[in-house]
């Protein structure tokens, strides 16, 4: 057996906007199940293989953090085959692109925030190649 991950565990401040950003951008994902516990709502969204768990905040009136300066999740990457429809269907909903420059000749790469500020980054592949897809020294 191949390793690989099968989920990320997220807390959202809002489960419902959060759902919806993740299939604006990959239609396919489907919720696998939503929960309720007596604090917070929280939902497993993504295949059958591999998904986000997502949990819902008990609202605060302040974060305090900086992302890419403290601790915890700086963004979220996800592989998918078509990172123009992607970002056309993100943009079209009203989600906000992140225009970091990521130029690299077999990888397109894009990142938008959802309505709670996370970073989300899409990654097409363009060769099947592990050698070009990881080449990180261009």
């Amino acid at each position: 057996m191949v390793p690989y991950v099968e989920h990320a565990n997220v807390t959202v401040r809002d489960l419902d906007n959060t759902i919806r950003f993740l299939q604006t951008a990959i239609p396919e994902f489907t919720v696998r199940h939503l929960g309720q516990q007596p604090t917070h709502r929280w939902c497993h969204i993504g295949t059958d293989d591999t998904y986000l768990a997502l949990q819902q905040v008990v609202d605060r009136d302040q974060i305090d953090r900086t992302p890419y300066r403290d601790l915890g999740i700086n963004h979220i990457g996800l592989v998918v085959d078509d990172v123009v429809q992607v970002r056309e269907r993100l943009l079209s909903a009203g989600y906000r692109e992140n225009e970091l420059e990521t130029t690299h000749p077999w990888r397109q790469r894009i990142y938008f925030y959802d309505r709670d500020g996370i970073e989300w980054e899409f990654t097409q592949y363009l060769s099947d190649d592990p050698l070009l897809r990881n080449d990180y020294s261009l």
